[in-house]
Parts: C-alpha cells; structure tokens; sequence
C-alpha cells in the first residue's frame, strides 16, 4: 500500500491550455503563442508563413 501511495504522487498532470481570445488557438499559459508570436499583448516572436 506505502509502494502505491508514494507511485501515485508521481503521476502527471494533464496540460492546462488556454485559448487567445483574438485567434482562438489553444496553447500553454506564461508561453508565447505560438500561432501569432505574442505575449502578454507584444509582439516577441516573428512568425514566418511558409506554403
């Protein structure tokens, strides 16, 4: 029982994902959209389109 306790605090969590309000893509929170390269309202990445 003590093994499987202590197994169990081990276990992952799932993602928690939130979704931007402008374009609606789901990514992590504190990260940078990946879709658009914004943060926090500013733009940190450039995204580039290739197709």
């Amino acid at each position: 029982m003590r093994s499987r306790m202590r197994k169990a605090s081990h276990r992952k969590d799932p993602l928690q994902l939130r979704t931007d309000s402008k374009t609606h893509s789901a990514h992590r929170s504190h990260t940078v959209d990946p879709k658009t390269g914004m943060y926090r309202g500013r733009q940190v990445l450039t995204v580039s389109v290739e197709g």
